[in-house]
């Protein structure tokens, strides 16, 4: 008789001792195989794409993306993993309600906030919850994205554009990673971006990109240049917007307009760019939740500029890129890894 398949398990958590004995509870329990660790949302989010684990064992509090954002990240994936929450917080506590309302499968209480040999004291339970998580997902292999052909622009073009705006949601992180760790060290245009996130997190964000990215890329702050090779993260809580004043062009920080359900706004950006580039701009609407976008990519289309959205098979939430898809306003869709040939179809 074929032995069953192990569970696959990712184990996340910022502690070093502590994804060490994590491991090592999961490991020596039949049944379950660690496929890998990660120390924070931003690194689980990449090991989830490569690894494709069955289930998650998650701290909640980390920094760069934490638990909850990890979570919302995970939401809209068709095949997303199982998720056991391994938090200090109790079943009481907001934070771990918040977790459970985001999707976990489980709660696991660690006996200590601290990382110390305590931590051996929930492996029964812990081996338990993620057999449990384990059951409740149906497994399946992921078939590759279908979609793997670029959908060709509806209209022609004019001048070349100068300037990328990106805008995105929930599956951010991982779609940037993808998108920069593929453009080229010479890409011609500046790149600005505007991703819903907590305010505090942005800075480590850009630093993560950089490292994996051949271009700078940098945490916006007010007045800063915008130049070929570098790549500019809106800060959140703050909308990020463009100006062009004489021969320089320049990033703006504004908390203008108050109203709008996301700072930084995907469609105040866009806007922005509608003003300043006209005809010399691309849009691109990454994967998303809500319609953040639509009002900004139909600026950027009166003004002459190009809007590409990324398609379906790729998407985490097929949120933002619909809306403006639907509303006749992309010129190109591709799943990220088509993203480039398309952007350099309109940015040479």
């Amino acid at each position: 008789m074929t032995p069953p398949v192990p569970l696959r398990v990712l184990v996340v958590d910022d502690s070093a001792f502590a994804r060490k004995v994590l491991r090592k509870v999961l490991s020596d329990a039949e049944g379950l195989e660690v496929v890998g660790t990660a120390r924070d949302g931003l690194d689980a989010l990449e090991r989830v794409a490569e690894f494709k684990p069955d289930v998650i064992t998650l701290d909640l509090v980390m920094p760069a993306l934490d638990g909850l954002g990890l979570l919302k990240a995970l939401a809209g994936m068709p095949d997303a993993p199982r998720v056991v929450v391994v938090s200090s917080a109790g079943t009481d506590s907001e934070l771990a309600v918040a977790a459970l309302q985001a999707g976990a499968v489980e709660l696991v209480h660690k006996p200590t906030a601290l990382a110390t040999e305590r931590l051996y004291e929930l492996g029964a339970e812990l081996v338990e919850k993620v057999r449990i998580a384990g059951r409740a997902m149906p497994r399946y292999v992921q078939e590759e994205a279908r979609d793997a052909a670029v959908r060709a622009a509806r209209t022609g073009t004019g001048a070349s554009p100068k300037l990328l705006a990106v805008g995105t949601s929930t599956g951010g992180p991982q779609a940037l990673t993808r998108l920069l760790s593929a453009l080229p060290r010479d890409f011609p245009a500046p790149v600005v971006l505007a991703l819903h996130i907590p305010a505090g997190y942005t800075e480590a964000v850009a630093k993560r990109l950089d490292t994996q990215s051949a271009l700078e890329v940098v945490e916006a702050r007010d007045g800063l240049e915008l130049v070929p090779g570098r790549v500019v993260l809106a800060k959140a809580g703050m909308h990020l917007k463009v100006e062009r004043r004489g021969a320089l062009d320049l990033v703006r920080l504004d908390r203008q307009p108050l109203g709008t359900p996301h700072h930084p706004s995907v469609d105040v950006l866009f806007q922005s760019v509608a003003v300043g580039w006209g005809r010399d701009a691309v849009a691109l609407v990454l994967t998303g939740m809500g319609d953040d976008g639509l009002v900004g990519a139909r600026a950027v289309r009166a003004a002459g500029g190009v809007v590409l959205t990324e398609a379906e098979s790729s998407c985490v939430v097929y949120g933002m890129p619909r809306v403006v898809d639907e509303a006749g306003l992309s010129q190109g869709s591709a799943p990220l890894d088509g993203l480039v040939p398309l952007l350099e179809r309109f940015i040479r």
